[in-house]
């Protein structure tokens, strides 16, 4: 990702938990002191609003106007004043409505249900760890908070998965404060996303309980923590053997619709970790792809990210809509060669056939994932209610 202006790793929610970090995140930050969240939360810039005027030329003047207030950073504001700064203390300029939220409304009903909840008996607040980052001189924040111990333990491998949330705002009006399920793979420091649906608020009118929500959001980490593992069972014992389909390793990935470099480095990390390189398990797949966007990915958090998670976690959650979105994608480039007659060719013919095979065994198998997932999508709905 694009690299962040500001980032704040943290461990243990105030000066009062001892925490540390976990060894295993400590070596991928050794070069990045730790301070706790509530420290980092009240480091992060905040946003007011001010009057806006429009500047008539020809009488040469500012005009004040009341339709619209600027969204600005107060302490910048302040140092402009005294000329002790050149930090641009405006974030944005509405056109609409809207409600400025602020850190600490959103993390500081955070803090008190990290008092409360426990895992093992102890407060969520003294197993809490991670990073948050700052683009756009703090007008756009994303943070990883990770939970020691709530963990996916899989049989094969001793190094666990950890499970949190990954969360954000910011003030231009590009998004609404978000938050939503997150992992990290500790054996490769891979980010599992979009592991829940992403819960938002607008900046828009009342903003609403945020402690309910952050509760009802720790009750769905907890369910997909239960879930994770069975979905990387099963999607171990289901395989692609890519000798039987007309595309590389490599050629799999950007048929998803990942850019080329990404596709490279995500074909490099599967062969590596499968047993053979001509068969691979859907979850080695997932591990690929994941990979790529983790440490390779050269945009920034928003959108496009989003799109290639969603693409990267069907491979794992929904396999048979993976086979299905390659198997399109091939098609169309098959009827891009269709020639004049309408006739495609031998080659295409014959790997359509193999792609259908491919389709009818991964379908064969994937009503476990279906199952699984409605079941899990229910339970999630319940905290909601």
């Amino acid at each position: 990702m694009t690299n962040p202006e500001t980032t704040m790793v943290f461990a243990g929610l105030d000066g009062r938990t001892k925490t540390h970090l976990p060894a295993w995140y400590a070596r991928q930050r050794s070069s990045e002191e730790s301070t706790t969240f509530t420290t980092a939360v009240r480091a992060l810039p905040q946003a007011t609003t001010t009057e806006v005027a429009y500047h008539n030329p020809y009488v040469d003047e500012w005009m004040q106007t009341d339709r619209h207030n600027a969204i600005v950073e107060p302490t910048r504001l302040v140092k402009q004043a005294d000329s002790e700064t050149s930090d641009d203390p405006l974030f944005f300029i509405p056109t609409d409505s809207y409600s400025v939220i602020n850190p600490l409304d959103i993390f500081g009903p955070l803090e008190a249900v990290l008092r409360t909840e426990t895992i093992d008996g102890r407060p969520l607040a003294e197993v809490m760890f991670g990073e948050v980052r700052q683009y756009r001189g703090g007008g756009e924040v994303h943070m990883d908070i990770l939970f020691d111990g709530l963990t996916v333990d899989l049989p094969s491998r001793s190094e666990p998965i950890t499970m949190g949330v990954t969360a954000g705002y910011d003030f231009f009006g590009g998004h609404a404060v978000y938050v939503e399920g997150f992992a990290r793979d500790t054996a490769c420091a891979n980010s599992i996303r979009q592991l829940t649906d992403r819960e938002t608020v607008k900046h828009v009118g009342d903003v609403g309980d945020f402690e309910g929500w952050w509760q009802s959001i720790l009750a769905q980490l907890g369910l997909v923590a239960n879930d994770l593992c069975a979905f990387i069972e099963g999607a171990s014992e289901l395989t692609i053997q890519f000798t039987d389909v007309p595309f590389t390793l490599s050629e799999f990935y950007t048929l998803l619709d990942l850019p080329e470099y990404l596709a490279k480095r995500a074909a490099e990390d599967a062969r590596a970790a499968a047993d053979t390189s001509t068969e691979i398990d859907m979850w080695t797949l997932h591990s690929g792809a994941t990979y790529a966007l983790t440490h390779f990915f050269t945009g920034r958090e928003g959108v496009a990210l989003d799109r290639y998670i969603r693409s990267a976690n069907d491979i794992l959650f929904n396999p048979e809509v993976t086979i299905e979105t390659v198997t399109q994608a091939y098609e169309e480039r098959a009827a891009a060669e269709t020639d004049g007659m309408g006739q495609t060719g031998l080659e295409s013919q014959l790997a359509l056939a193999q792609l259908e095979r491919v389709g009818q065994d991964v379908r064969a198998k994937a009503t476990q994932f279906q199952v699984r997932a409605e079941t899990l999508k229910e339970r999630l709905n319940q905290t909601h209610d």
